[in-house]
Order: structure tokens, then sequence, then C-alpha cells
């Protein structure tokens, strides 16, 4: 089982990565075979190629990421986050609150994102 120093580090990674990466460094973080749904109640995306996909549609856009507040229990994570995506004039900030369970080898072996559109704020 994975370090509670080690699954932090990972969910700080991620913050980092869902603000300035790519989604390649994104699905990195995740077990091949791993689960995504975000948010919650919505499409499960299967799989390392299917998670890429998934963090392919903010590749290209401006945002900002910062964790807002985050708890580690065994194996799993769940955390609080403030993500700003800017376009032209306007924008959006989300505060989604994500559960990650993390495999022995320290990979995210799922993740479920918890929010709804009266989660979103429009800029």
């Amino acid at each position: 089982m994975p370090s509670a120093e080690h699954i932090a580090d990972t969910v700080n990674r991620y913050i980092s990565l869902v603000a300035k990466g790519g989604a390649d460094d994104i699905a990195e973080l995740y077990a091949e075979d791993a689960t995504v749904e975000d948010p919650v109640g919505g499409e499960v995306h299967i799989g390392r190629q299917a998670i890429r996909g998934f963090y392919s549609a903010i590749e290209n856009a401006e945002r900002e990421c910062e964790l807002v507040t985050l708890r580690v229990a065994g194996n799993e994570a769940a955390f609080q986050f403030r993500l700003t995506v800017k376009a032209g004039d306007g924008g959006m900030v989300i505060e989604p609150i994500d559960v990650m369970a993390f495999d022995d080898e320290g990979k995210v072996a799922a993740m479920k994102a918890y929010w709804s559109a009266e989660n979103v704020r429009q800029l």
C-alpha cells in the first residue's frame, strides 16, 4: 500500500498537471485499468487511453488550479480543489471534491469527482 506521503504527493502533482500539464502527463498518474467518473453519474472512462482522452478536453485551455483541502486515509484521498478555466473575456470556476483510490504501486486506480452544474460559477 502506498504511504500517505506518496498519496499526498500524487494529489499535489495531479493539481499541478491539471493547471499546466498535458493529458499524457495526467494519464500517467493512473493505473492501466483505472477508472475516472467525472462527474459522478456521468460517463465512466476506463483505462489509461480513455482517461487521456478525457483530460485532452482541457489541454489547450488557459487554466489555474489550487488545492483547497486534502484528506488521506488508507489507500484513498479526498480533496477539494478550485479549477479556473479562462476563455476569451469569460470562463468558469468549479470546485469539485475528488476521491481517488490508489493501487499497491501507488497509481490512481479509481477517481470520482463530485460536482454538478450548480457548482460552476461563470466569470
